[in-house]
């Protein structure tokens, strides 16, 4: 056969496509809409990567804190930069305090000028926020007049919420962490983090269970109307066509709607785009110009659409006998044969059995068996799920009327069914799978953070030169607040500066001292020594030589000079065993109470204070934030957890999260749209049944029933596909293998739910096309 007789018969098909009447182009409306949604998302997919690259750049661009230990020093062209990071009901606030020390110092990116003092210049959706209704705790907080916004270069998302705002004094504050001199943005090297195996392994399985169901349903958008066409075709036989020219004009229909669906799925995923601009999904948003697909990628996309429409129609009509005087598809059909279709599975599970124990001891794991043996087993899916319907269907009896219609009309054509929901169960089966594998290797990225949550819920961090008695007054004063414990902290050397050897310092009342070391008794004016096992023998000695003098925040490499201030080791102290304080740390050194510290030594020590919280007073957390500003404007408010998760393993959890919403999303759609276009197929039927006399109530549950036995075969299927995956893969992270029976359940649970919010949704079109109208024909 020459490609010159395919490409006629293919572009035949596509002439039939669009210029067949009303029943030609409604069938090529619906295979693109079906085929766009799905084309969309794998354009979306492939902006992915382009998309985490921006925002990585962006975020690299504005980084202003150096990291190699050397100091800037002070010239027309530095900058003092503050940390002033802050949080709003749990919304994260990106601050900083700037404060250019010349002419030539440099602008962050998205900044057109520096703010001055009083004045700030915040993202758009900062801005927004702050002239809402509920934000007046946040305003109180920032009360800085907002004077310009930040542009996109210096956000690495449309909904990010962040500040610059004019500083003063912050070269006296310089610490090397929070505060620290600058002469240019950017992080001059960037440092390439060690790939994890087990990380590597979450974003193969990600990404595949995530564009599997895509591709399940644009195989199956592809094949819309099938049984009408193939009616259509036999007229074709009787002027003279055989059967495999047949094929080819079929194959050039669906390639129609396919090319179709591609420009659909373009403007799908432009308005998608600019849509995504608008919304942040679990704290990640972006700008529209970050989605940018990759150019090989969206090629890639628009050859293997078409290619795919024109292979599946083609395998789809394998079986199908197209004769001049009608279509042979269901007069005694042959039984679907299992063997070959449990080849599948099984072949999957031997690409990814040499894998299991290697766990992150052994290397990485091999990318092309991975994404092999994962594919197979959700392709398998797929093809057992055809057989288990027509197995199931074919042995259920009788009941209502209702039953009855929809058990006739899944037993003559089961295949249509399945193929319906095949999207949902491989969706279904990957997100379960997904879901024990996330729950196996959680601990292995999550750890307690060693912070006692039931003694304190918060802790502020503020400057040495705030007054640590006035602040913790402001801080009882606050709605919510029922303790306070407050701490000033300091380190002692042997010499002014880089000392040697040093001891920690912390002054508080004695209601504070108790929280960090056992006393024997405690009044304002006793100074303790603190033991424990395997104490410094330097805090020994020390105690040991009353009348030493010792420097009180000694100078660091890289500091800035201080005046030195000198401590006495003093006489007649108590000693104090130590214990874990709220932080989970165990201090050492010298307890000192308000009345025996000099006057003169208090500036030298930086403030602590540790809040226990009454949880029902609204807002009581931003309470303590607001507060904490008014204080001082770079104290530094943290919220504790009792646990702690890494970064990358949070971030592909999010993506996890951000992908399963965009594919139940095209779960939902691309099902509504098959559903309509069965019911558009059924149209006559549907009529003639309401002609005679059936209630159209038994029609609408009829139809209900028809999608609900092969969604829970499916979702039974899926589960125990997705159990099998998630068991192989916490063997191959060699981790315990536990059911998260809770995520099992939830994912069955949300995919029932989409089935039925599409069922519902129908249920206005079927009413349509019950009408005495759909009768008439031509």
């Amino acid at each position: 056969m020459s490609m010159g007789q395919w490409a006629k018969d293919l572009g035949m098909g596509v002439r039939f496509a669009f210029a067949g009447g009303r029943e030609g182009w409604v069938r090529a409306l619906l295979t693109a809409v079906g085929v766009g949604l799905g084309v969309a998302l794998l354009l979306l997919t492939t902006a992915f990567p382009s998309m985490q690259s921006v925002r990585h750049e962006r975020e690299e661009a504005r980084t202003d804190f150096t990291y190699n230990g050397e100091v800037v020093k002070q010239s027309d062209a530095s900058l003092l930069v503050a940390n002033v990071d802050t949080e709003f009901r749990d919304k994260d606030i990106r601050g900083r305090a700037l404060e250019p020390e010349g002419p030539r110092a440099p602008l962050p990116p998205g900044v057109e000028k520096f703010p001055a003092e009083g004045e700030m210049v915040a993202s758009p959706a900062l801005k927004r926020l702050l002239e809402s209704d509920g934000a007046k705790l946040l305003r109180e907080r920032l009360p800085e007049r907002v004077v310009g916004t930040i542009g996109e270069s210096g956000l690495i998302g449309s909904q990010e919420l962040a500040f610059f705002r004019g500083g003063d004094d912050l070269a006296s504050r310089i610490d090397g962490g929070r505060v620290t001199r600058i002469d240019k943005f950017g992080d001059p090297e960037p440092s390439e983090q060690q790939t994890d195996p087990v990380l590597l392994l979450l974003v193969l399985v990600v990404f595949v269970v995530l564009l599997m169901p895509v591709a399940v349903f644009i195989a199956a958008a592809v094949r819309f109307g099938g049984e009408r066409r193939d009616r259509r075709l036999a007229a074709l036989r009787l002027v003279g066509s055989d059967g495999w020219m047949t094929r080819r004009i079929a194959a050039g229909e669906a390639l129609a709607g396919a090319v179709l669906g591609l420009g659909f799925g373009t403007v799908f995923f432009l308005i998608g785009r600019q849509i995504a601009g608008t919304v942040e999904v679990f704290d990640v948003s972006v700008f529209p110009s970050y989605l940018n697909p990759s150019p090989v990628l969206a090629l890639l996309v628009g050859l293997a659409v078409p290619a795919a429409a024109v292979l599946v129609t083609l395998f789809a009509m394998r079986g199908v006998v197209i004769e001049p005087l009608g279509v042979v598809r269901t007069a005694k059909p042959s039984r679907r044969r299992l063997w070959w279709r449990l080849l599948l599975p099984i072949g999957g599970l031997a690409m990814l059995y040499p894998m299991i124990g290697q766990g992150r001891d052994n290397g990485t794991f091999n990318e092309y068996l991975v994404i092999g043996g994962v594919l197979l087993l959700l392709i398998g899916v797929t093809t057992l799920l055809p057989w288990v319907v027509e197995a199931v269907v074919a042995r259920l009896g009788s009941g209502g009327v209702a039953w009855q219609l929809a058990v006739r009309r899944l037993q003559l054509s089961s295949g249509t069914a399945a193929r319906m929901v095949n999207g949902v169960a491989v969706a279904v089966a990957g997100a379960i799978a997904l879901q024990m594998l996330f729950a196996g290797v959680e601990s292995q990225y999550t750890e307690d953070s060693a912070f006692d949550t039931e003694r304190a819920q918060m802790q502020v961090s503020m400057s040495s030169d705030v007054q640590l008695d006035q602040a913790v007054a402001r801080f009882r004063e606050t709605k919510g607040v029922q303790k306070v414990y407050a701490y000033g902290e300091g380190y002692l050397g042997d010499r002014p500066v880089e000392p040697e050897l040093s001891a920690e310092m912390t002054v508080g009342d004695c209601a504070a001292l108790r929280e960090a070391a056992k006393l024997p008794s405690c009044q304002d004016g006793d100074i303790f020594y603190v033991t424990k096992p395997g104490d410094d023998e330097y805090t020994q000695k020390l105690r040991k030589q009353p009348g030493l003098k010792l420097y009180l925040d000694p100078v660091y490499d890289g500091e800035v000079k201080r005046k030195e201030i000198l401590w006495t080791v003093p006489r007649n102290m108590k000693e104090a065993k130590s214990r874990e304080d709220m932080s989970g740390r165990e201090r050492s050194g010298f307890l000192i109470t308000p009345k025996a510290l000099p006057a003169a030594d208090a500036p030298a020590l930086t403030g602590q204070a540790y809040f226990k919280l009454d949880g029902t007073v609204p807002d009581v957390y931003d309470r303590v934030r607001t507060t904490a500003a008014a204080v001082d404007p770079l104290a530094y408010p943290m919220t504790w957890y009792s646990t702690s998760t890494s970064n990358r393993y949070g971030t592909i959890r999010t993506g996890l999260f951000v992908g399963a919403v965009c594919v139940m999303a095209l779960i939902g759609a691309s099902l509504l749209v098959s559903q309509l276009e069965q019911l558009r197929d059924r149209k006559k039927l549907l009529s003639s049944l309401v002609a005679f006399g059936t209630r159209r109530r038994t029609l609408s549950l009829s139809v209900l029933w028809q999608t609900a036995i092969p969604i829970a075969l499916g979702l039974v299927l899926a589960s125990a596909v997705g159990m099998t995956l998630g068991a192989v893969l916490l063997k191959m992270t060699s981790t315990p293998i536990v059911v998260d029976w809770t995520s099992v359940l939830s994912m069955t649970g949300v995919a029932a739910g989409i089935v039925l919010a599409v069922t519902l949704f129908s249920l206005p079109p079927l009413m349509r096309l019950m009408r005495p109208d759909g009768l008439r024909t031509e």
